[in-house]
């Protein structure tokens, strides 16, 4: 098979004897350029199934139009909704977007850092690998472009950060069980040191104090990978005590789920013995019987944000001060936990 070739700006000036310049300004509309010659060079140009390479136009111009985006995992559900928003908002603003994935990888988001950099994005979006524990490569990435954090965020980086307040949504869906008459909430939280994991296990720690229930060791339970094979597993060990739980708080809805599939296998009534909550209000939420009350983490909402953002930072001539954006969610109550009437 041949290679095939890449009609360049070089080949249509020679065909056309005419100055790569004169072609390139032509292609871009200037002023100067005749319409008789823009005519000429347009036609040659789509004959020859010409396409402009943007990234030597951005080298030129010192600026790409590409907005880098570094995620934790592509095939989460979750992010799908986050990139959908980014990719949206991006393209209203008249942006491209290129996304990369850590596999929740510290060496490879550093790698994946300086790839956009190298690829001469404006400014990137990057959402943590969940085993981030230094901050070098980002701090470095911040000194040459702009950059936020979005989702899984950090306050280790000086930056605008954009998220939800998952404090605030464990608190108040910890609440939720404690109203309906729940008095003895397990968890399945992260064993990582990740930031989502530690607001969410604050707000479930903060539901307890409020409402005067004692803390138990026992029922508090981690996983390095909030999984629906690990929530069937740490549910089993819930399962297994003596003094079981009456409610069990996942912070993911995988994990959630894995503990209504371990339940129904016990023929456990849920809500009425123990109802679950998750967080994320993914689409599996209400597939599964009972559907799955969850927190709904607007990841559509929190893409576009973060996009708008990012833009002003790099369309701005001073820098800007890092801010915090929360954007707000809601508990869905559905079949797995009891509806306050």
């Amino acid at each position: 098979m041949t290679k095939k070739n890449i009609t360049t700006l070089k080949e249509i000036a020679s065909e056309l004897n005419l100055s790569i310049s004169t072609v390139s300004r032509a292609l871009n509309d200037h002023p100067d350029i005749s319409l008789k010659t823009k005519e000429k060079v347009t036609s040659l140009a789509k004959n020859l199934n010409y396409v402009p390479n943007l990234f030597a136009k951005g080298f030129r111009a010192h600026k790409s139009n590409i907005i880098g985006v570094v995620v934790p995992d592509i095939a989460h559900y979750f992010t799908s909704t986050l990139l959908k928003g980014i990719m949206r908002e991006a393209e209203l603003q008249g942006y491209k977007v290129i996304v990369s994935e850590s596999v929740n990888n510290e060496k490879k988001q550093g790698e994946m850092l300086q790839t956009m950099i190298q690829f001469g994005v404006d400014g990137i979006l990057l959402s943590l690998a969940r085993t981030t524990l230094k901050v070098d490569e980002i701090l470095k990435t911040l000194n040459h472009i702009p950059l936020i954090l979005f989702d899984k965020v950090s306050l280790k980086v000086p930056c605008t950060q954009v998220m939800i307040d998952d404090e605030e949504a464990a608190f108040y869906a910890v609440e939720h069980l404690i109203q309906t008459g729940k008095k003895r909430i397990a968890i399945i939280k992260e064993s990582e040191d990740s930031y989502n994991s530690q607001m969410r296990y604050r707000g479930y720690l903060r539901a307890l104090r409020s409402n005067n229930i004692e803390t138990d060791e026992s029922i508090i339970l981690s996983s390095e990978n909030i999984s629906m094979q690990n929530g069937k597993r740490l549910t089993n060990q819930l399962l297994s005590m003596q003094n079981k739980p009456d409610a069990i708080f996942a912070i993911t809805d995988s994990a959630a789920i894995g503990a209504i599939k371990t339940l129904k296998k016990h023929k456990i009534k849920i809500p009425q013995e123990i109802a679950v909550v998750g967080f994320s209000n993914s689409r599996s939420s209400i597939i599964i019987e009972p559907k799955l009350t969850t927190v709904d983490q607007p990841g559509n909402k929190i893409g576009e944000v973060a996009v708008q953002y990012l833009i002003q930072e790099m369309n701005s001539t001073t820098q800007l001060e890092p801010k915090t954006i929360i954007v707000k969610t809601n508990l869905i109550v559905r079949d797995s936990s009891f509806k306050i009437i």
